[in-house]
């Protein structure tokens, strides 16, 4: 039986994700911060699919955290087939509004958490020859964004230039790049969402499924909807300085997750 390591188990994407694994039979390794979250977590996904659910409570803004997910990603004798790096949040307010503190916090836990676990993770897939790594970025990549549209955009970066490095390998990577989807990310920030037209909205149980569609179809990178596809293609389209002042009017404040 295969095992797959979550970060952001608990809430959103990342459960989503548990809730899919589990069901398809796969053991999981479920990291978040909240100790007792974690064990009701992994308590309902063994009562319903018999898998087994280790947990692993880390706070990927320090330290210590980012190393005892990467010494379990290291261990040999009990391998992750799978890494979701999906552990993310966003700040409230423009660049110079929000404090440098926390605009670093963000820069540990979605670039230097995100690369440190890759690589610990691709290391011994590569010497099965086999394994997969989902990054979970956003559509915010596309779009200049402040902090968190450029942290986003390096994971898209990064999982695509690894994803080339590693052809060949047997272990895929994948940037994930959802839009709005109903989780706690927005509440967690402050942010409000009444603003937010209801067709954008995502489920993330539908999404994690596109996602593991398109990991499997061997994709790096993979926008997991047909609205937010379009979207990207009229992105693709605009000029750079109306895409500024949108941001700037409401995407700082009402980011994707």
């Amino acid at each position: 039986m295969t095992t797959a390591l979550i970060t952001g188990a608990t809430a959103g994407i990342g459960a989503a994700f548990a809730r899919r694994l589990a069901a398809e039979g796969r053991n999981l390794v479920l990291v978040a911060r909240d100790t007792e979250r974690l064990q009701e977590q992994a308590t309902e996904l063994h009562d319903r699919h018999g898998i087994e659910a280790e947990v692993l409570t880390a706070d990927l803004a320090e330290e210590d955290g980012i190393a005892a997910v990467e010494k379990r990603l290291a261990d040999r004798r009990h391998p992750v087939d799978l890494l979701i790096n999906n552990a993310g949040f966003g700040n409230k307010g423009r660049f110079l509004e929000v404090s440098m503190a926390d605009e670093l916090t963000m820069l540990k836990v979605h670039c230097e958490a995100v690369m440190r676990l890759t690589a610990a993770a691709a290391g011994p897939m590569r010497e099965r020859g086999r394994g997969g790594v989902v990054n979970v970025a956003s559509v915010a990549a596309f779009v200049p964004r402040g902090t968190y549209g450029a942290s986003k955009a390096w994971v898209v970066q990064f999982t695509q230039g690894v994803a080339r490095d590693l052809a060949g390998s047997g272990v895929r990577l994948m940037a994930l790049c959802p839009g709005f989807v109903r989780t706690e990310f927005h509440e967690r920030a402050g942010m409000g969402t009444d603003n937010i037209p209801g067709w954008l909205w995502l489920d993330a149980d539908r999404l994690v499924t596109s996602a593991l569609a398109d990991l499997a179809k061997g994709k790096s990178l993979s926008v997991p909807d047909p609205r937010y596809k379009a979207l990207m293609g009229v992105v693709k389209l605009a000029p750079r300085n109306l895409l500024g002042g949108v941001s700037s009017r409401a995407g700082r404040k009402y980011g994707p997750q």
